[in-house]
């Protein structure tokens, strides 16, 4: 197991970037400014692209897959978009044809050629869809599209932190298109409630909704919206927003439509997008000095059994005796880990499941097995008590319930306490 981390109090920063590290969530890569997100991390980010990928559909949204380079001149054409844009592009110049290994291994290149056009690698994609959009627009009965994006960004970053900032990143973006300004104004709040809801209810952490000042706007918009967060070190994290782009971006790609009265007009815009930074936001509302605090809603693993034994006799009557709480856990839908490996101590277990956040830690030993009993500690408060087996799935599920309104009370609690109404300078 990983040394103690580093405690909040002593360093806040330092306790993050450890925190990361050590609960095995992500890592620096070899490509600077980029991580490697590891299994265990992937998996709670694909709890969260799961739930959001159904509110999404939930709400008549398709999801569809644009190109990661995007052609300079488009990215040009919004005046405010490419200025807000310009210093974190990744550019593509030139192309290689023929790379082949020497008889040393090292890569030959036969020719090397200017692209006519520059390429820049995604840094968002209103320029390349809106591009697209103007094919498939020509009258009202064409709209709404509704479209999301799950994918990858890049925006160049000199100074990086695992997943709140890093030059490339994962994300979702959402790209609609919309016959009246009131629709576009009702879609970007309607999915700036979906991501309020989706941090509330599964994150477990409150968020205030409004709109940013004319100088944080996303850059070609005409109104940006935002979900902020406080962490715990008292700063607040912006954990996602939803753009009104009004006519801009139509009127960049020439995308028109023909209205119901015969009237041709630009068509009405918004984006909206929620990243890798939502693991981050995860990190920073719940943890705690011991390591990770995972709302059971989005935790990879439910519960974990540690068994207590002396000898292959003792762990073969535990693991028949622990089977049938462990279907009856899974039928409930509770994901469960039986972690019988020999070369680890429960002690060692007991710590790196805590490290990890594992909502639930579940003990049996010899006298559990006498008695008929299990001990079950919750990572949320740190509590133990000891119950009788049967009924115990029942009570695990009650207590997951529980866990996530207690983590979410807890950081709106921390919230509450810290906002100060000020009126005068």
């Amino acid at each position: 197991m990983a040394e103690k981390l580093t405690t909040r109090a002593t360093d806040y920063s330092k306790w993050y970037n450890e925190l990361v590290i050590n609960a095995d969530l992500a890592e620096h890569s070899a490509v600077r400014g980029c991580m490697v997100i590891k299994p265990y991390g992937f998996a709670i980010w694909e709890k969260m692209r799961d739930a959001l990928d159904k509110m999404f559909k939930d709400t008549g949204h398709q999801n569809a897959y644009f190109p990661l380079f995007v052609p300079r001149s488009f990215l040009e054409k919004e005046e405010g978009h490419a200025e807000g844009f310009a210093k974190e592009c990744a550019v593509v110049t030139h192309y290689r044809l023929k790379v082949n290994p020497d008889e040393k291994g090292k890569l030959m290149v036969d020719s090397e050629s200017k692209l006519e056009e520059e390429l820049i690698v995604r840094p968002t994609s209103e320029a390349i869809i809106w591009n697209t959009y103007k094919g498939w627009i020509q009258s009202y009965r064409d709209l709404p599209i509704l479209i999301n994006q799950w994918a990858n960004v890049v925006r160049w970053e000199m100074r990086t932190r695992l997943f709140l900032r890093t030059a490339e990143f994962l994300w979702q973006e959402g790209h609609t298109a919309h016959s009246t300004a009131q629709e576009a104004i009702a879609e970007t709040k309607q999915m700036l409630e979906v991501y309020a809801d989706f941090a509330e209810r599964f994150m477990a952490m409150p968020v205030i909704k409004g709109s940013k000042s004319e100088s944080e706007r996303f850059a070609g918009a005409l109104d940006t919206m935002c979900i902020e967060a406080l962490m715990q070190d008292g700063k607040a994290l912006q954990a996602g927003t939803s753009h009104f782009l009004g006519q801009n971006f139509a009127k960049a790609f020439d995308v028109k439509f023909t209205s119901k009265e015969g009237v041709l007009d630009y068509v009405w815009a918004t984006s909206w997008g929620v990243s890798t930074r939502l693991m981050g936001a995860l990190i920073m509302t719940h943890s705690d000095d011991q390591g990770l605090r995972l709302p059971p809603m989005l935790a990879p693993i439910h519960v974990v059994i540690v068994p207590i034994y002396k000898g292959e006799e003792q762990l073969a009557m535990i693991s028949e005796k622990i089977q049938p709480l462990m279907s009856e856990l899974r039928a409930k839908g509770i994901t469960v880990k039986y972690d019988n490996d020999d070369t680890k101590r429960s002690g060692w277990k007991f710590a790196e499941y805590e490290l990890k956040g594992v909502p639930v830690r579940v003990a049996i030993g010899p006298k559990d097995m006498e008695n008929g009993t299990i001990e079950i500690a919750r990572r949320d408060n740190g509590t133990k008590q000891t119950i009788p087996m049967a009924g115990a799935a029942e009570l695990i599920q009650h207590l997951l319930d529980e866990i996530q309104k207690n983590l979410f009370d807890q950081a709106l609690a921390h919230r509450d306490s810290h906002i100060t109404e000020v009126n005068t300078y």
